[in-house]
């Protein structure tokens, strides 16, 4: 189906929405997308950026100090080794539902989703019945952003990762966020989200990604009306803790460019804010 591998991808790198607002512990954060990490026994910086993993190639954009940071640098480390053919093929495989969509979602759920499938991508419930119900709302992510030329950015740091000689490399797996993501919501959280994403939503979360401001992005991600507390803890919060007992090792060997969702820099569990409380000086870059 076209643009399935980017709109999966997308998908299950991102969760997203302009819902109810949630606060946070943690001070407030300058808006940058990047920012360096130093101190703590490192000998060169390394770089933390923030994507929006997709977004309409009229909206593309990778600053000047991005590209700054990236040629410093010397591997590229993604929430995922897209670059990774057993990656690839495992997304391709798990894209694909362990059973079809009528034999796991009552009638009623199914009748639901059919509704949400026409209004959004003029499909129906039968079109997709043997995807799995993570791809279907990745199907529906895709269409809220109104184009058809997306650009995911971490495809992009591949290609400029290969030109440049970086080594590649990944903090989770493909499988490992499909479990994560089937285990955060459950199926009527899922349709729930699905009936609400819009193109609205879907333009305030790129104009706060312009606007560099990942306190908003933060703040919109994690509303009342998108995760519980479990549901905050699996998306973000622990998954943030696991990738930063891994960045150390990574950039005592060598400075590296981290670029992951931008959701996961914020917030009291945020990266930013757990490398700072591990001992790490963590700063905007502003030019």
């Amino acid at each position: 189906m076209k643009n399935l591998f980017k709109s999966v991808t997308a998908a299950f790198l991102i969760i997203f929405s302009a819902g109810t607002q949630a606060q946070t512990k943690s001070p407030k954060l300058e808006n940058s997308l990047l920012w360096e990490v130093s101190g703590n026994g490192l000998s060169k910086p390394s770089y933390l950026y923030g994507t929006i993993h997709m977004i309409c190639g009229a909206d593309y954009f990778l600053s000047e100090k991005a590209k700054k940071a990236f040629e410093a640098s010397e591997k590229l480390v993604l929430e995922i080794n897209l670059s990774d053919p057993n990656e690839i093929t495992a997304m391709q495989q798990m894209a694909m539902g362990k059973e079809p969509l009528d034999k796991i979602l009552t009638p009623e759920q199914l009748s639901k989703l059919d509704l949400i499938l026409k209004k959004t991508t003029g499909m129906s419930v039968q079109q997709v019945n043997s995807f799995s119900l993570t791809t279907v709302m990745s199907l529906i992510f895709i269409k809220s952003f109104g184009c058809s030329d997306i650009k995911l950015y971490e495809m992009e740091f591949i290609e400029l990762a290969k030109k440049q000689n970086h080594q590649i490399g990944g903090l989770e797996t493909i499988k490992s966020q499909f479990e994560i993501l089937e285990n955060a919501y459950t199926n009527d959280e899922m349709l729930t989200m699905l009936s609400e994403a819009t193109p609205d939503e879907a333009a305030v979360l790129v104009d706060n990604y312009k606007k560099e401001n990942i306190d908003l992005i933060y703040i919109n991600t994690t509303g009342e009306k998108l995760m519980s507390e479990k549901t905050k803890d699996k998306m973000l919060n622990g998954r943030n803790r696991n990738w930063v007992t891994q960045m150390p090792e990574l950039m005592k060997k060598q400075p590296t460019f981290f670029a992951v969702g931008a959701a996961h820099l914020a917030g009291e569990e945020g990266i930013i804010n757990l490398l700072r409380k591990a001992g790490y000086t963590v700063k905007p870059v502003t030019k």
